[in-house]
């Protein structure tokens, strides 16, 4: 384990340390908790955000291709 000195606002602390003491759950297993859970989020976000970039590629060739079909069927 790594350990890390961190800056908390106070008001983020408060309410915290009010939850910490209904759930009885360490600080520090809270806090491992909540970074896995945004680490998750960010993930996926960055993962959606590459498959848009990707999609946007294959759109544009895939109208390219269509309009090439297109232009066969007049012809044939």
């Amino acid at each position: 384990m790594k350990t890390v000195s961190l800056k908390i606002d106070d008001s983020i602390f408060g309410e915290t340390e009010k939850i910490l003491s209904k759930i009885k759950k360490p600080r520090n297993r809270y806090i491992n908790e909540a970074i896995e859970y945004y680490n998750r989020i960010q993930k996926r976000a960055l993962l959606e955000k590459k498959l848009k970039t990707e999609s946007d590629l294959v759109k544009a060739d895939s109208m390219d291709v269509l309009k090439d079909f297109e232009e066969i069927d007049h012809v044939g």
